[in-house]
């Protein structure tokens, strides 16, 4: 009975239940896509951190990561490949060669980072060889190759085909220049990291800084990624001089992008929610008002206030929920249209964001804990929102409504 008489007193007022349902509907819309969107942004930027540079873990020297010299490789590493290679976990190991260093151009210099690598191993490893715009992949036709960023290129104002000196410290701290032919260029999602790194083989790398091939961090692709706390574990307690962290640990950026983005629907959700609560109250109120002889009748006749109450609020309920049902089916196909080719804000400024290192074109993601949460937090909302509606028809006497 009180369903009925809800749904009935709903539709009363079909121009203005239909404006409040259309305002949920839009707020839920809006809510929903602003997460996917994030969502999206956030995921591609993991990811692209993850399978292009970072992996899942990585094994450095103790004091690597904190003093970056050249002397401070990983003792043994060849065996830690191996027994890392022969882990059924263990999806790809890749060792590097890093080293802080100058390159310069016939025209002018510049501070990068060079990283050395192996062409064979890097390439099942990672997927940065898809970044590459223009050239080859650094392999075994060219005498010292070198991989750089479009944008250190245009800096450097160079090109492919083109000769330029490195300069670095070998391991024992004497200074080091060396030759090398740019063999192609590559552009990631992150302007800085192109401006900042170049790469070339580990070989001609280890071979100007020592005798044998060195390595200072080996990056460590897994099966599954959740086994990466447990391998690191494994790993510092198996071999001396070294310390194998996990990604979550390497990289404070992408630690706080996992534990916000894991919270982005719930954060945007409540702001809309408020927003929307004060037309529920609104709404609610205003047929209070208007059916207070009528309210005064039902409890006349024997309806207990209790249910009076229980009726109100079950409009509320009725009203978010139809809003909010409606609005996640438009946001889901909205997510779906954009899910094949994305949102390309290239034309509004999006550009931009590689500064930050993110892309101009968003895929956007939803999960169905997205849609449980919205759900939650809308009839939440309807039902905190219709307590006070509620309340104040309850505080009527309906001798004096009767008589009015």
């Amino acid at each position: 009975m009180l369903l009925t008489i809800s749904w009935r007193n709903i539709w009363r007022h079909p121009g203005r239940s239909g404006v409040l349902i259309g305002s949920i509907i839009a707020g839920v819309w809006a809510g929903v896509m602003i997460s996917a969107l994030t969502n999206g942004l956030l995921e591609q930027r993991f990811n692209n951190m993850i399978d292009t540079q970072l992996t899942h873990l990585q094994v450095h020297h103790p004091e690597f990561l904190t003093e970056r010299e050249s002397q401070m490789f990983i003792p043994g590493a060849q065996s830690i490949l191996d027994e890392l290679n022969r882990d059924p976990r263990v999806f790809s190991a890749t060792g590097r060669t890093l080293v802080d260093g100058m390159v310069q151009s016939p025209l002018t210099t510049a501070g990068v980072q060079i990283r050395g690598f192996s062409d064979k191993t890097e390439r099942k490893t990672t997927t940065f060889h898809e970044n590459i715009t223009e050239g080859v992949f650094p392999g075994d036709g060219i005498r010292n190759p070198i991989l750089i960023g479009e944008e250190l290129s245009e800096k450097i104002k160079t090109e492919i085909g083109n000769r330029v000196v490195l300069t670095f410290q070998d391991i024992d701290n004497e200074l080091t220049s060396a030759s090398f032919t740019v063999s192609g260029t590559f552009k990631t999602s992150s302007a800085p990291y192109d401006e900042a790194n170049v790469f070339v083989r580990s070989k001609d790398l280890s071979g100007l800084m020592a005798d044998s091939t060195i390595y200072h961090e080996i990056a460590v692709m897994l099966v599954q990624e959740e086994i990466a706390d447990s391998l690191a574990i494994e790993l510092n307690g198996s071999f001396d001089g070294i310390h194998a962290e996990t990604w979550y640990e390497l990289s404070p950026e992408l630690r706080y992008l996992t534990d916000f983005g894991s919270s982005m629907t719930l954060y945007v959700m409540i702001v809309i929610m408020l927003a929307l609560a004060f037309g529920i109250l609104n709404t609610m109120l205003m047929a209070i008002f208007e059916r207070m002889k009528e309210l005064g009748m039902l409890m006349s006749v024997g309806m207990s206030k209790m249910r009076v109450f229980f009726m109100i609020m079950i409009e509320a309920v009725i009203l978010s929920f139809t809003g909010a049902a409606t609005g996640m089916a438009v946001a889901w196909g909205s997510v779906m249209l954009l899910a094949e080719n994305g949102l390309d804000l290239s034309g509004v400024g999006g550009d931009s964001l590689a500064e930050f290192g993110y892309e101009a074109i968003i895929y956007p993601v939803v999960t169905q804990g997205d849609f449980v949460t919205t759900a939650v937090l809308v009839v939440t909302t309807a039902i905190l929102a219709a307590i006070y509606p509620a309340i104040k028809a309850l505080r009527m006497n309906p001798g004096e409504i009767i008589r009015q």
